[in-house]
């Protein structure tokens, strides 16, 4: 997906199995991030960075969506180890990720592997991507922070 394309209508199943739609957030703009997996320290510092910042996200209008290719009960544990106070989609099978274009091949460690690309849309009250961080451009501890400085930037 690209900036202008709308997203998915049917985004998946949060932790605790309610499922979530584009047309859920309608009116609202959406943080729709992607991270590779549940406990780590990257993907643990982004999640703390968003939930730290929710307040000020929420006042300018945001919603936050968190999706990763791990278990409803993985989210349970990193939602409750964490503290977050948005929800997870569980898309174990690479769904939406694939849709969105946020599940590809991707180096670590010098190995070639398949997996969750860590991508950031920012979406507007209809639906439509107006921004997207890309991987190499996210810095995990200071996530919320970039996307602030981006849409305060805007108005």
């Amino acid at each position: 997906m690209t900036t202008g394309d709308k997203i998915p209508e049917i985004l998946g199943f949060d932790q605790d199995g309610n499922q979530l739609k584009a047309s859920d957030f309608k009116g609202r703009k959406l943080i729709l991030y992607t991270y590779p997996k549940d406990n780590t320290s990257g993907c643990t510092a982004e999640a703390c960075s968003l939930r730290d910042h929710k307040e000020e996200l929420e006042s300018k209008g945001y919603a936050i969506l968190g999706v990763s290719k791990d278990s409803a009960a993985s989210h349970k544990k990193f939602i409750a180890a964490q503290n977050l106070n948005f929800p997870l989609i569980a898309d174990t099978d690479t769904t939406l990720l694939q849709s969105l274009g946020a599940w590809g091949e991707k180096v670590a460690c010098g190995h070639r592997t398949t997996g969750t690309l860590r991508t950031t849309y920012l979406v507007n009250e209809e639906g439509v991507i107006e921004h997207i961080f890309l991987p190499k451009q996210i810095k995990t501890k200071e996530h919320a922070e970039q996307i602030l400085a981006l849409i305060g930037s805007k108005s």
